[in-house]
């Protein structure tokens, strides 16, 4: 059966760190693996096991810049002395070919793809609260204190955006939260 190319709108998927954007991704991706998550594009080097073209496409610094200057990338930003950015092109191909299309990014970068790429369907995910989000961070036990308090202080920067976003999900209930999902992106479970 052929894709329907109509309902191929790239969705971008964006919420504060802890939310459990990566689990509702993995998830959602379990039960439709014709959802193509994009790839970013970055300067650094590949960590170990990591595959170019799979995990990300290794540019050097040169190759980015051209990427940047020639709108080959929907949006981008630099981070830690590296650069990081969404390519347009694999993009473009799979919404060609009615490929369902998600991009999971953060804030500026859902802000720059509302400008290059305006048909896209954004949508935040939410906490339930603020006090459930700052538990979920602290129960993740990977980070200091101070840490904490920075990805606290940004995800309050960032639920203040969430007006802006064409829907919002409260991920309160993972199933229900997939469920929304799966309805606004219009993807049918088999």
């Amino acid at each position: 059966m052929a894709p329907d190319v109509s309902i191929a709108r790239p969705t971008v998927l964006t919420g504060p760190s802890g939310v459990g954007k990566g689990t509702l991704v993995a998830r959602l991706r379990e039960r439709h693996p014709e959802l193509w998550l994009s790839i970013s594009a970055t300067t650094r080097a590949p960590r170990s096991g990591e595959v170019n073209g799979i995990h990300y496409f290794f540019h050097s610094q040169e190759r980015f810049n051209e990427l940047v200057q020639s709108g080959g990338l929907l949006e981008w930003a630099e981070f830690a002395g590296n650069c990081y950015g969404t390519p347009r092109q694999p993009i473009d191909e799979r919404i060609g070919n009615g490929i369902p299309v998600l991009l999971e990014i953060e804030l500026e970068g859902a802000r720059q793809v509302r400008r290059s790429l305006p048909e896209a369907f954004q949508i935040f995910v939410a906490p339930p609260s603020f006090k459930e989000l700052e538990q979920r961070i602290r129960c993740r036990g990977t980070e200091e204190e101070e840490a904490i308090q920075r990805r606290l202080r940004r995800a309050q920067d960032e639920m203040a955006a969430q007006e802006e976003f064409d829907a919002v999900i409260v991920n309160d209930d993972l199933e229900s939260a997939l469920a929304e999902l799966e309805q606004l992106m219009r993807l049918h479970v088999s």
